[in-house]
């Protein structure tokens, strides 16, 4: 199959497939004119790509489960390994956010919004 009905079967847009092509994430066969011919084995890579990048994980990450996906002999804590940092990284993420959104809260629940200058949001800004 061509690279559109490749990113029709894998949901990925063309853009990206070429991206991960370009990177060495996965490498189509080529037909007698040069063209990308995508085989089943390359849709189900591009769909696990897809979906581990749709979770978060970086390219190293998805460069590293797609060796280990492809490694029949693998140990399943290593695959465990590296979805549990993905996970301490996300909840981090999650800790920093609820953090800005109690700050703003604050701010915007101080704030009168009235016609007068003083601004409670803005103090907050400058770190008065």
């Amino acid at each position: 199959m061509n690279i559109r009905d490749a990113a029709t079967a894998s949901g990925l847009p063309a853009k990206t497939i070429r991206y991960y092509e370009d990177i060495g994430l996965m490498t189509p066969g080529r037909g007698a004119n040069g063209y990308r011919v995508f085989a089943d084995a390359d849709i189900h890579k591009l769909t696990f790509l897809g979906r581990a990048r749709a979770l978060g994980f970086s390219i190293d990450d998805c460069r590293s489960l797609l060796a280990l996906w492809e490694d029949r002999g693998r140990a399943s804590a290593d695959v465990r390994a590296i979805a549990r940092d993905h996970l301490a990284q996300i909840e981090r993420k999650i800790s920093g956010l609820q953090a800005m959104r109690d700050t703003l809260s604050d701010l915007v629940r101080d704030c009168a919004g009235d016609a007068r200058p003083d601004c409670p949001i803005l103090r907050g800004l400058e770190g008065s």
